[in-house]
């Protein structure tokens, strides 16, 4: 078949495109950007739904296509980047103009388990609009809800197991907070599945829900448990926060950025994430993929899970580093022996304030930057060279420092270390 493809650099688009070309698919990846590589039944025509959202930009587009796929999805809105625009109007522009195409047959939604009657959520909300608006179609389409979907790639599961190698676990709230965690690679079955038409419809519909769920459900702790296990860890402590701190906790997260946690997360995290998996298990031919087969390689997974918040850890640290001496530089320390020191390292008496002063200012924005800027290969880069020369010079000019006994130039050895770490693990 010939397939439109959106979402295709997402996670699961990722993992879709692959798998149809490797059964044998022409597709077509309609988004921003081309997919990375290339292969000779592979194909890209510009699309962005954040604009897109008249049928007649997506007719145009649907000359030979059999069937569609749609996998763009966002968590957290930005910008143009909205819920009302890439989960509801967009692909309702691209449903409609799936109904009115002469070629395409057959449309596969990707939802979310919680997009149904009982939907509070904005995230849950604007895909529910967009899956009801699919079914009223004369078309034939397939809804598919996925619980939480794990994958070695996936940015949720790094998360989720960064969370699982921690030293402590933290239960937000008294909710049973279920979920239904199933692998991408099932997932992908299940659509390929689909696609051969493997599910009969109900008597007089052409669209049916389809949940895509793991073989178990549990508790959300309980699922960080079984990762955690998995990688070769030891059971985690846990922590039981009382409804009324998990909320409170939830609404700051909603001002801190990068934050997992916000009143929208916690909501729909208490209300659950499960299903059936007699469905999966139909599309599949076999049982779901277990939660204790999803990490294959322990040892690496735990590395790279422990890095996940050891890294940010020691970053933290050098900021507070870079900030505390800033402050000190600034008048904490008597500002007469921070001169005499200048000094010894013959800085005249007209450039000693300026010196001073400079450098404590650089410091704060070293501390800030590293906090805030997103790129910071450069800064990480500055620090080496700048504790480098200071290093030489107070141990030329200020050689007892050298030889203290609580070692205050000599610290500077794991400093530069810790730094040369962070600079070559930069993302």
């Amino acid at each position: 078949m010939r397939i439109l493809l959106t979402g295709a650099s997402g996670f699961i688009g990722q993992h879709v495109l692959q798998a149809l070309l490797a059964e044998g698919h022409h597709v077509v990846c309609a988004g921003r950007r081309p997919p990375a590589g290339s292969h000779p039944r592979l194909s890209h025509v510009h699309a962005d739904f954040a604009n897109d959202t008249e049928q007649s930009v997506w007719l145009a587009r649907l000359n030979g296509v059999d069937a569609v796929v749609n996998t763009v999805g966002i968590f957290r809105e930005s910008g143009r980047q909205s819920f009302a625009r890439l989960h509801t109007l967009a692909p309702r522009a691209l449903f409609a103009a799936c109904a009115a195409s002469e070629h395409v047959h057959t449309v596969i939604q990707l939802s979310a388990l919680g997009a149904d009657a009982e939907a509070d959520s904005a995230y849950h909300l604007s895909k529910k609009a967009a899956d009801d608006y699919l079914a009223a179609l004369p078309l034939r389409s397939y809804i598919i809800q996925p619980s939480l979907v794990y994958g070695s790639d996936g940015a949720s599961a790094r998360i989720f197991k960064t969370l699982a190698s921690m030293p402590l676990s933290v239960r937000f709230g008294t909710a049973p907070q279920l979920v239904q965690p199933v692998h991408i690679d099932d997932v992908t079955a299940a659509i390929l599945a689909l696609l051969r038409q493997r599910l009969p419809f109900p008597p007089g519909t052409t669209s049916l829900r389809v949940p895509l769920v793991g073989p178990e459900a549990l508790p959300f702790t309980a699922y960080l448990g079984r990762l955690r296990a998995a990688m070769g860890l030891a059971r985690q402590p846990l922590l039981a926060l009382p409804d009324g701190l998990a909320r409170l906790l939830a609404q700051a997260g909603r001002w801190l950025p990068g934050a997992l946690l916000d009143p929208e997360a916690l909501r729909m995290l208490d209300r659950g994430n499960t299903g059936d998996a007699a469905v999966i298990t139909h599309l599949l031919g076999r049982a779901p993929t277990p939660i204790a087969a999803f990490i294959t390689d322990p040892r690496a997974e735990r590395t790279l899970a422990k890095l996940g918040w050891l890294l940010p850890t020691l970053r933290w640290s050098i900021v507070a580093v870079w900030i505390a001496t800033a402050i000190v530089s600034f008048g904490l320390y008597p500002v007469e022996q921070s001169y005499d020191l200048l000094a010894r390292t013959g800085i005249p008496p007209s450039l000693q304030p300026l010196m001073l002063y400079g450098a404590a200012s650089f410091d704060l924005l070293l501390g800030l930057g590293i906090a805030f800027l997103p790129r910071r290969r450069p800064l990480w880069r500055a620090q080496l060279a700048l504790i480098g020369f200071y290093t030489v010079v107070i141990a030329f000019k200020l050689p007892e420092f050298l030889l203290h006994p609580y070692g205050p130039l000599t610290k500077n050895l794991p400093m530069l270390a810790a730094i040369w770490l962070l600079y070559e693990l930069e993302e």
